[in-house]
Protein backbone atom coordinates (compact mmCIF):
# COMPACT_ATOMS: atom_id res chain seq x y z
CA UNK A 1 0.00 0.00 0.00
CA UNK A 2 1.28 2.92 -0.71
CA UNK A 3 2.17 5.61 2.12
CA UNK A 4 4.70 8.26 1.33
CA UNK A 5 2.31 10.64 3.24
CA UNK A 6 3.19 8.50 6.41
CA UNK A 7 6.57 10.27 6.25
CA UNK A 8 10.39 9.48 6.99
CA UNK A 9 11.02 6.77 9.39
CA UNK A 10 12.75 8.17 12.64
CA UNK A 11 16.99 7.37 12.31
CA UNK A 12 19.28 7.59 15.47
CA UNK A 13 22.16 5.95 15.33
CA UNK A 14 24.54 5.36 18.03
CA UNK A 15 27.85 4.10 17.64
CA UNK A 16 29.37 3.16 21.26
CA UNK A 17 33.17 2.20 22.16
CA UNK A 18 34.90 -1.42 21.57
CA UNK A 19 33.74 -4.31 23.28
CA UNK A 20 34.88 -7.97 23.04
CA UNK A 21 31.41 -9.33 23.04
CA UNK A 22 27.72 -7.50 23.00
CA UNK A 23 26.07 -7.07 26.21
CA UNK A 24 26.22 -6.20 30.03
CA UNK A 25 22.96 -3.71 29.54
CA UNK A 26 19.96 -4.04 32.12
CA UNK A 27 16.83 -5.20 30.60
CA UNK A 28 14.28 -4.56 33.49
CA UNK A 29 15.95 -6.56 36.48
CA UNK A 30 17.80 -8.81 34.18
CA UNK A 31 21.19 -8.18 33.30
CA UNK A 32 22.16 -8.91 29.46
CA UNK A 33 24.85 -11.35 29.23
CA UNK A 34 27.78 -11.52 26.63
CA UNK A 35 26.86 -13.15 23.36
CA UNK A 36 28.97 -14.66 21.08
CA UNK A 37 28.02 -13.52 17.95
CA UNK A 38 30.48 -15.98 16.26
CA UNK A 39 30.15 -19.33 18.16
CA UNK A 40 28.11 -20.85 15.62
CA UNK A 41 25.78 -21.95 18.05
CA UNK A 42 21.62 -21.15 17.85
CA UNK A 43 20.34 -18.15 18.82
CA UNK A 44 16.55 -17.35 19.53
CA UNK A 45 13.76 -15.87 21.42
CA UNK A 46 12.66 -17.71 24.82
CA UNK A 47 8.89 -17.65 25.70
CA UNK A 48 10.47 -14.35 28.17
CA UNK A 49 10.66 -12.23 25.03
CA UNK A 50 14.71 -12.38 25.45
CA UNK A 51 17.37 -13.34 23.10
CA UNK A 52 19.50 -16.59 24.17
CA UNK A 53 22.78 -17.77 22.71
CA UNK A 54 23.72 -20.77 24.37
CA UNK A 55 22.78 -20.23 27.88
CA UNK A 56 23.17 -16.34 27.60
CA UNK A 57 20.38 -14.07 27.95
CA UNK A 58 20.59 -10.99 25.82
CA UNK A 59 18.07 -8.31 24.82
CA UNK A 60 15.21 -8.30 24.67
CA UNK A 61 13.27 -8.88 21.13
CA UNK A 62 10.29 -10.17 19.05
CA UNK A 63 12.39 -11.51 15.81
CA UNK A 64 16.59 -11.63 15.91
CA UNK A 65 18.71 -12.67 13.09
CA UNK A 66 22.81 -13.03 13.54
CA UNK A 67 24.76 -13.52 10.29
CA UNK A 68 28.73 -12.02 10.60
CA UNK A 69 28.92 -11.10 13.60
CA UNK A 70 26.16 -8.54 13.90
CA UNK A 71 23.25 -9.17 15.28
CA UNK A 72 19.41 -7.00 14.60
CA UNK A 73 16.83 -7.21 16.29
CA UNK A 74 13.27 -6.16 16.18
CA UNK A 75 11.03 -5.28 19.58
CA UNK A 76 8.42 -3.39 20.81
CA UNK A 77 9.14 -0.03 22.31
CA UNK A 78 6.97 1.10 24.99
CA UNK A 79 5.08 3.82 22.85
CA UNK A 80 1.74 2.28 21.35
CA UNK A 81 2.11 0.90 17.75
CA UNK A 82 6.37 1.53 17.49
CA UNK A 83 9.03 -0.53 16.88
CA UNK A 84 12.42 -0.47 17.59
CA UNK A 85 15.45 -1.99 15.69
CA UNK A 86 18.43 -2.43 17.38
CA UNK A 87 21.84 -3.64 15.97
CA UNK A 88 25.18 -4.76 17.64
CA UNK A 89 27.96 -6.43 17.15
CA UNK A 90 31.54 -6.75 18.48
CA UNK A 91 32.19 -3.11 18.80
CA UNK A 92 28.76 -3.07 20.92
CA UNK A 93 25.66 -0.83 20.02
CA UNK A 94 25.80 0.49 16.75
CA UNK A 95 22.53 1.38 15.08
CA UNK A 96 18.89 2.25 16.55
CA UNK A 97 15.75 3.03 14.68
CA UNK A 98 11.93 3.64 15.25
CA UNK A 99 9.70 2.68 12.87
CA UNK A 100 5.47 3.06 13.33
CA UNK A 101 4.46 -0.66 13.57
CA UNK A 102 4.46 -3.93 15.30
CA UNK A 103 7.31 -6.51 15.00
CA UNK A 104 6.80 -9.50 12.10
CA UNK A 105 10.53 -9.91 10.27
CA UNK A 106 14.28 -8.81 10.68
CA UNK A 107 16.99 -9.89 8.72
CA UNK A 108 20.91 -9.40 8.45
CA UNK A 109 22.86 -10.21 5.21
CA UNK A 110 25.44 -12.96 5.27
CA UNK A 111 28.08 -10.33 4.58
CA UNK A 112 26.66 -8.34 8.13
CA UNK A 113 26.49 -4.99 6.05
CA UNK A 114 22.97 -4.82 5.55
CA UNK A 115 19.85 -4.95 7.38
CA UNK A 116 16.46 -5.55 6.95
CA UNK A 117 12.85 -5.36 8.89
CA UNK A 118 9.22 -5.37 8.57
CA UNK A 119 6.35 -4.35 10.67
CA UNK A 120 2.56 -4.12 10.92
CA UNK A 121 1.01 -0.97 10.12
CA UNK A 122 -2.44 -2.53 10.94
CA UNK A 123 -3.63 -6.02 11.37
CA UNK A 124 -1.44 -8.92 12.98
CA UNK A 125 -1.20 -11.83 10.36
CA UNK A 126 -0.40 -12.64 6.76
CA UNK A 127 -3.01 -15.04 6.24
CA UNK A 128 -6.54 -12.34 6.04
CA UNK A 129 -7.29 -11.14 2.48
CA UNK A 130 -6.94 -7.70 0.89
CA UNK A 131 -7.29 -4.90 3.73
CA UNK A 132 -7.45 -6.83 6.21
CA UNK A 133 -3.53 -5.98 6.86
CA UNK A 134 -0.57 -3.43 6.18
CA UNK A 135 3.11 -4.00 6.30
CA UNK A 136 6.29 -1.66 5.64
CA UNK A 137 9.56 -3.68 5.01
CA UNK A 138 12.77 -1.33 4.91
CA UNK A 139 16.86 -1.58 4.55
CA UNK A 140 19.69 -0.21 5.86
CA UNK A 141 23.22 -0.10 5.21
CA UNK A 142 25.60 -0.09 7.99
CA UNK A 143 28.56 0.66 6.30
CA UNK A 144 27.81 3.56 4.48
CA UNK A 145 24.71 4.65 7.08
CA UNK A 146 22.34 4.54 4.00
CA UNK A 147 18.78 4.10 5.07
CA UNK A 148 17.28 2.77 1.85
CA UNK A 149 13.59 3.95 3.00
CA UNK A 150 10.56 1.47 2.77
CA UNK A 151 10.84 -1.12 -0.20
CA UNK A 152 6.97 0.99 -1.26
CA UNK A 153 9.82 3.41 -2.45
CA UNK A 154 11.41 1.35 -4.99
CA UNK A 155 9.46 0.09 -8.69
CA UNK A 156 7.62 -2.85 -8.81
CA UNK A 157 7.63 -4.74 -11.61
CA UNK A 158 5.04 -7.53 -12.30
CA UNK A 159 5.54 -9.88 -15.16
CA UNK A 160 7.53 -7.40 -17.08
CA UNK A 161 5.08 -4.58 -16.51
CA UNK A 162 5.12 -1.98 -13.85
CA UNK A 163 2.46 -2.53 -11.02
CA UNK A 164 1.48 0.44 -9.23
CA UNK A 165 -2.42 -0.38 -7.69
CA UNK A 166 -2.56 1.27 -4.12
CA UNK A 167 -2.44 -1.92 -2.17
CA UNK A 168 0.82 -3.36 -2.66
CA UNK A 169 2.44 -4.30 0.58
CA UNK A 170 6.41 -6.04 1.09
CA UNK A 171 7.27 -7.96 4.01
CA UNK A 172 10.11 -11.08 4.53
CA UNK A 173 13.49 -9.39 2.88
CA UNK A 174 16.48 -11.66 2.52
CA UNK A 175 19.84 -10.91 1.00
CA UNK A 176 22.28 -12.17 -1.29
CA UNK A 177 25.81 -12.43 -1.00
CA UNK A 178 26.75 -9.58 -2.52
CA UNK A 179 25.30 -7.28 -1.02
CA UNK A 180 22.99 -5.73 -3.77
CA UNK A 181 20.71 -8.23 -4.37
CA UNK A 182 17.73 -9.26 -2.14
CA UNK A 183 14.67 -11.36 -2.25
CA UNK A 184 11.24 -10.59 -0.74
CA UNK A 185 7.49 -11.01 -0.54
CA UNK A 186 5.35 -8.48 -2.78
CA UNK A 187 1.60 -8.44 -2.19
CA UNK A 188 -1.11 -6.88 -4.55
CA UNK A 189 -4.92 -7.69 -5.63
CA UNK A 190 -5.09 -10.90 -3.43
CA UNK A 191 -2.01 -12.02 -5.15
CA UNK A 192 1.87 -12.62 -3.47
CA UNK A 193 5.30 -12.96 -5.31
CA UNK A 194 8.75 -13.85 -4.98
CA UNK A 195 10.58 -10.57 -6.37
CA UNK A 196 13.99 -10.32 -6.74
CA UNK A 197 15.59 -6.56 -5.84
CA UNK A 198 18.38 -4.51 -6.99
CA UNK A 199 19.33 -1.90 -4.77
CA UNK A 200 21.18 -0.29 -7.55
CA UNK A 201 18.61 0.44 -9.32
CA UNK A 202 15.97 0.49 -6.72
CA UNK A 203 13.50 -2.14 -8.78
CA UNK A 204 11.59 -5.30 -7.55
CA UNK A 205 10.78 -7.71 -10.24
CA UNK A 206 8.34 -10.38 -9.96
CA UNK A 207 10.03 -14.11 -10.05
CA UNK A 208 7.35 -16.17 -8.98
CA UNK A 209 3.78 -16.61 -7.91
CA UNK A 210 2.97 -17.85 -4.24
CA UNK A 211 5.85 -17.23 -2.33
CA UNK A 212 5.98 -15.67 1.12
CA UNK A 213 8.45 -14.88 3.78
CA UNK A 214 11.71 -16.12 1.71
CA UNK A 215 14.66 -17.34 3.50
CA UNK A 216 17.85 -17.74 0.75
CA UNK A 217 20.06 -20.51 1.44
CA UNK A 218 24.01 -20.27 2.44
CA UNK A 219 24.95 -21.01 -0.76
CA UNK A 220 22.36 -18.74 -2.74
CA UNK A 221 20.75 -21.52 -4.76
CA UNK A 222 17.94 -21.87 -3.17
CA UNK A 223 15.25 -20.07 -1.11
CA UNK A 224 12.85 -21.62 1.71
CA UNK A 225 9.06 -19.92 1.91
CA UNK A 226 6.04 -20.45 2.58
CA UNK A 227 3.65 -21.86 0.70
CA UNK A 228 0.05 -20.99 1.26
CA UNK A 229 -2.74 -23.50 0.38
CA UNK A 230 -6.14 -21.86 1.40
CA UNK A 231 -5.80 -20.71 5.11
CA UNK A 232 -2.48 -22.71 5.54
CA UNK A 233 1.20 -22.36 5.14
CA UNK A 234 3.29 -25.41 4.02
CA UNK A 235 7.18 -24.74 4.10
CA UNK A 236 8.55 -25.39 0.87
CA UNK A 237 12.31 -24.78 -1.09
CA UNK A 238 12.26 -23.27 -4.43
CA UNK A 239 15.69 -24.18 -6.69
CA UNK A 240 16.46 -20.46 -8.11
CA UNK A 241 18.55 -21.82 -10.85
CA UNK A 242 16.14 -24.81 -12.36
CA UNK A 243 12.52 -23.49 -10.79
CA UNK A 244 12.26 -27.17 -8.78
CA UNK A 245 9.80 -26.95 -5.63
CA UNK A 246 9.79 -29.09 -3.11
CA UNK A 247 7.34 -29.45 -0.21
CA UNK A 248 9.05 -29.99 3.15
CA UNK A 249 8.20 -33.44 5.93
CA UNK A 250 6.84 -30.66 8.07
CA UNK A 251 2.89 -31.35 7.68
CA UNK A 252 1.67 -28.58 10.27
CA UNK A 253 0.90 -24.89 9.32
CA UNK A 254 3.40 -22.67 9.71
CA UNK A 255 3.77 -19.30 9.52
CA UNK A 256 7.33 -17.86 10.44
CA UNK A 257 10.21 -16.92 7.66
CA UNK A 258 12.24 -19.67 7.96
CA UNK A 259 16.12 -19.57 8.64
CA UNK A 260 18.51 -22.20 7.02
CA UNK A 261 20.85 -23.87 10.15
CA UNK A 262 23.27 -25.09 7.31
CA UNK A 263 22.52 -25.45 3.34
CA UNK A 264 20.50 -28.98 4.28
CA UNK A 265 18.52 -27.90 7.26
CA UNK A 266 15.83 -25.21 7.49
CA UNK A 267 14.34 -24.20 10.94
CA UNK A 268 11.01 -22.09 12.05
CA UNK A 269 9.51 -21.57 14.92
CA UNK A 270 5.75 -23.25 15.11
CA UNK A 271 3.58 -23.06 17.86
CA UNK A 272 5.53 -22.30 21.64
CA UNK A 273 8.74 -24.25 19.99
CA UNK A 274 11.60 -24.41 17.16
CA UNK A 275 11.88 -26.75 14.57
CA UNK A 276 13.94 -28.16 12.03
CA UNK A 277 13.56 -30.34 8.83
CA UNK A 278 16.05 -31.44 6.33
CA UNK A 279 15.33 -29.58 2.87
CA UNK A 280 15.34 -32.22 0.82
CA UNK A 281 11.88 -32.90 1.64
CA UNK A 282 13.01 -35.95 3.07
CA UNK A 283 12.94 -37.04 7.05
CA UNK A 284 10.71 -35.98 10.00
CA UNK A 285 10.34 -32.48 11.76
CA UNK A 286 12.50 -32.08 14.39
CA UNK A 287 12.23 -29.97 17.99
CA UNK A 288 15.31 -27.77 18.59
CA UNK A 289 14.06 -25.83 21.43
CA UNK A 290 11.42 -25.84 23.52
CA UNK A 291 9.67 -22.36 24.55
CA UNK A 292 11.98 -20.87 22.01
CA UNK A 293 11.06 -18.56 18.44
CA UNK A 294 12.98 -17.14 15.61
CA UNK A 295 16.48 -18.96 15.27
CA UNK A 296 19.36 -17.82 13.85
CA UNK A 297 22.76 -19.48 13.73
CA UNK A 298 25.40 -16.78 15.16
CA UNK A 299 27.58 -17.38 12.35
CA UNK A 300 30.73 -15.42 12.35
Amino acid sequence: MNRTWLGVVLVSVVVLACAAFVGLRSVGAQREEQLDLGSGALVYVDSTGRVREAERGGPSCQRVDVAAGTLVCLRVTAVPMQSELLVLDARGERLRLTEWGTPSRARVAPTGRLVAWTVFRAGDSYIGGVGTFSTTAGIYDLVHGKHYGSLEDFALLVDGRPHTADDVNYWGVTFSRDDRTFYATAASEGKTWLVRGSLDTRTLTSWRENVECPSLSPDGTRIAYKFRIGDRWRLHVLDLASGGDTALAEPEHVDDQPQWLDDDTVAYARGQAVYKVPASGAGAPEMVRQGASSPAVARG
